[in-house]
């Protein structure tokens, strides 16, 4: 009978102190996410050739201002496993270029893509230096709940030291800096690139789902440049290589960066695969007297050689004039709607394209943001 005594006792012992350990780690497990909370702050890694976005209150006449960044991530709580883990958000990157009078069209862009997209985006801008203070200035000026859904870093134009003004002057002033995002942006995995006259009008969540969609071989997406090779330009006018039947349009790219940077590419001027640091000088000293569109043409060069690397999404992501100005000849905006609008041609700021246009106002006269 004392035997029995004795094993109970011992196993009450064992049962008080089991229940102190449990206890103890769960109130551990509590205080440690009352000090983390569901939001942190915290200053990114400084990238070479970008200035941060305005954190204090000096003003934009301090140089603190300018340069310093701070980068706002809401964690979000998790019930698991009989705890509770604090994540941060997912980020979706998108990037954006700006030279010369495209400030107030670029801003439009970035507020379709705030006010329409789910998950936080964390945007890269690149623009001249007398740019600067002024996309700082005025997205320190938006509503703090609208700052809340982006985080932002301004960059300076950037090209390999050799060739810069070759580079800058090609097609359009910086146009060509969409190439160097894999080189510039190493910590990024992915983003979606877009030109500055595009305009969301589904959430940005829903393009990036289409890198879901890319096959172990495929590395970036874009939209064909034509729907009707009739009056496509690419089939009819270009002297180079392009992609498919009518090329590809670069204004939305969606690039898979830590593939572009690891992967070598097949192409036309030697037998072995070149890297991608290495395949765009040599590419521009080769066709630079044939091509017409710039980056563009180069892009279309690249992926002519490595068309399984190619992800093409409908033209509705894409949608520019070229679609409806000789007749209506994007099927997938037909069915389900336009989800990017692409006023190339300048359209937003003439008369040419009114439907364009009035999308455009609308937007940059939206209340919830002023401009």
């Amino acid at each position: 009978m004392r035997r029995y005594l004795r094993a109970l006792t011992l196993c009450a012992v064992f049962a008080v102190f089991s229940g102190l350990y449990v206890y103890n780690k769960l109130f551990d497990s509590d205080m440690s996410v009352g000090r983390n909370g569901a939001r942190r702050i915290f200053i990114p890694p400084r990238v070479s050739g970008a200035r941060r976005g305005a954190a204090d209150k000096t003003g934009p006449q301090s140089p603190l201002w300018y340069n310093r960044y701070i980068m706002r991530q809401r964690g979000q709580l998790e019930a698991g496993a009989g705890s509770i883990q604090s994540r941060p958000e997912p980020l979706m990157h998108l990037a954006v270029v700006a030279c010369g009078e495209r400030l107030q069209e670029t801003l439009t862009m970035i507020k379709s893509a705030v006010l329409l997209s789910i998950k936080r985006l964390c945007l890269h801008i690149f623009a001249e230096d007398q740019l600067h203070a002024s996309f700082m200035e005025a997205l320190e000026s938006w509503p703090a709940f609208v700052r809340s859904r982006f985080s932002y870093t301004v960059y300076a134009i950037s090209f390999p030291s050799e060739n810069a003004a070759e580079w800058k002057k090609l097609f359009k002033p910086c146009a060509s800096q969409r190439l160097f995002l894999p080189l510039i942006l190493k910590h990024v995995d992915s983003i979606v690139y877009v030109d500055s006259d595009i305009l969301f009008l589904q959430p940005v969540d829903r393009l990036w789902a289409f890198l879901s969609q890319f096959n172990s071989s495929q590395l970036a997406a874009m939209a064909p440049e034509h729907e009707e090779p009739r009056i496509a330009w690419y089939n009819r006018f270009a002297r180079h290589p392009f992609y498919g039947r009518t090329g590809v349009n670069s204004g939305v790219m969606l690039m898979n960066m830590t593939r572009m940077r690891s992967m070598f590419f097949k192409n036309d001027m030697t037998s072995v695969g070149l890297r991608w640091e290495e395949l765009l000088m040599p590419l521009l000293q080769k066709y630079k007297l044939n091509i017409t569109w710039g980056d563009q043409d180069l892009l279309n060069i690249i992926f002519h050689h490595n068309p399984e690397s190619l992800l093409e999404f409908p033209c509705q992501w894409n949608y520019r004039p070229d679609h409806c100005i000789y007749g209506s000849n994007c099927a997938s905006a037909e069915e389900d709607g336009i989800y990017i609008l692409h006023g190339n041609r300048g359209v937003y700021h003439d008369h040419k394209q009114p439907a364009f246009r009035a999308v455009y106002e609308a937007i940059r006269k939206n209340r919830v943001i002023r401009m």
